[in-house]
């Protein structure tokens, strides 16, 4: 796909939403079901089923997929295709691409082992390796808006209002 084909695919979208705000605003939805077995929560993926577990690091198996790499994974999958839109966008051709995300958990907060140690991310650090001839100010445009239009870095990095509820079934 190139810059035209990209635009022209997603013009009547854009027009939609600025005709109709309202019809931009959509509800994703995601949905688990404890096991009554084992210490796991099967979330439905949409394609899949993906069992979650504890972390090894907080007495897991490591059979089960760990919430902090699935944060970490949705992160990596988000910046990355915004990127691939992105640089299809403004024209940079990439020969190669790779999207990396890591971040620094202290399990001590999470097990309740020292109050004071933070419960989740400390920090998360998100790198893009490129291969391209793109110029340097192509560059900073493209990593800029890659940032700006992110959906889960952004959501990650300002915080969204989360309210919490529990009803008995």
């Amino acid at each position: 796909m190139d810059s035209a084909e990209l635009r022209a695919m997603q013009a009547p979208i854009k027009e939609r939403y600025k005709t109709d705000p309202q019809a931009a605003v959509i509800t994703l939805k995601a949905k688990g079901t404890i096991d009554s077995e084992s210490l796991s929560c099967k979330v439905e993926t949409g394609r899949a089923l993906a069992v979650a577990g504890l972390h090894p690091a907080t007495g897991g198996s490591g059979l089960e997929l760990c919430s902090g790499d699935m944060l970490l994974e949705a992160l990596v999958a988000c910046a990355g295709v915004t990127l691939k839109s992105v640089a299809t966008a403004v024209e940079v051709p990439l020969k190669v691409g790779n999207v990396f995300a890591e971040g620094d958990l202290d399990f001590r907060g999470t097990l309740g082992v020292d109050k004071e140690a933070p419960v989740g991310f400390r920090e998360i650090r998100l790198r893009f390796d490129v291969g391209t001839d793109a110029p340097q100010d192509k560059l900073d445009l493209l990593l800029k808006l890659t940032e700006r239009y992110c959906v889960v870095y952004q959501t990650i990095k300002n915080g969204p209002k989360v309210t919490v509820s529990m009803q008995r079934v």
